[in-house]
């Protein structure tokens, strides 16, 4: 569990997948904007910020925030920068975070999930300066982070008045949503609290964002079983949620027979095809022109 948490992140956006997509990736590497959004003990937590070139000072773009994997305890924002780079010349504001990885000791996905929902306001609060529209704001997950991503949603800020931490749309890409069975998560939290009540699949109700969650039939990290109960759940509380699921492909699209338990090699082909999903869920739902 804990290696294809740690590798999710590398190869899934930093490979050029955007095949179908009508547009080819420039080669310039223009740099994001680098800001704390918050302070955890003596830690300064950032989120960089990838802005539209051609932006007008004055218009208020929708957001996509990317949260990394690698199973809580490893990982970096730099890890979702082609992506970001990709959806910020489509026009929308992207945003790449740091979160506080688990140490096995004080640190745990707990920290993590208070972290998620602390950028979620700060760009909320920050609205005016990003040029964001507040109530455009999608949170993008993989494998750990796509947990983290679900849990501001599922589990909110509920003691800073006037501004929340919901998103307003998820992406979920091989999510761990169904923590009772992943024992890694387990480990991480300890005893700090109980793991069902951290655990997304068990606690959907109506109200929550429209989500897609992108999964491979074959995952043995996150299993399909996770992603379909969630998916039941959400549509019996009548919330939009879209499950797409990919045939012989396991944990982060890596082809049946490639184990997917170590440093993913997703399929190409699959891996442009959720691109092309990803970006019709948010034409469909008003993020992307």
């Amino acid at each position: 569990m804990k290696l294809i948490h740690v590798f999710a992140g590398i190869l899934w956006l930093a490979l050029p997948v955007l095949a179908g997509s009508g547009m080819q990736e420039s080669t310039a590497k223009e740099g994001p904007g680098e800001y704390i959004y918050r302070k955890a003990g003596d830690k300064d937590l950032k989120a960089f910020v990838f802005h539209p070139v051609k932006a007008g000072t004055k218009e208020r773009r929708a957001a996509i925030v990317f949260i990394h994997g690698g199973g809580w305890s490893q990982g970096s924002p730099e890890w979702a920068f082609g992506r970001a780079r990709y959806y910020a010349r489509r026009g929308l504001v992207a945003i790449a975070v740091q979160y506080r990885l688990s140490d096995q000791k004080s640190v745990t996905p707990l920290e993590a999930m208070e972290d998620t929902r602390a950028v979620i306001q700060w760009i909320r609060s920050s609205a005016n300066w990003l040029g964001v529209d507040p109530e455009r704001i999608v949170a993008y997950g993989w494998s750990a982070g796509g947990h983290l991503a679900a849990s501001a949603a599922v589990f909110p800020d509920t003691t800073t008045k006037g501004i929340h931490s919901v998103p307003d749309a998820l992406v979920l890409v091989s999510p761990a949503l169904q923590l009772e069975k992943d024992s890694w998560a387990k480990r991480l939290v300890g005893n700090r609290a109980d793991i069902a009540s951290l655990s997304p699949v068990s606690h959907i109700r109506k109200g929550l964002p429209p989500t897609l969650i992108l999964q491979g039939n074959e995952d043995t990290v996150t299993p399909l079983e996770g992603a379909r109960l969630f998916h039941d759940r959400m549509k019996a509380a009548g919330n939009r949620c879209d499950l797409q699921i990919f045939p012989d492909v396991g944990h982060m699209f890596t082809p049946k027979g490639t184990p997917d338990n170590g440093s993913p090699r997703p399929d190409p082909k699959v891996q442009a095809l959720a691109v092309e999903k990803i970006d019709a869920f948010l034409h469909d739902h008003g993020f992307l022109k």
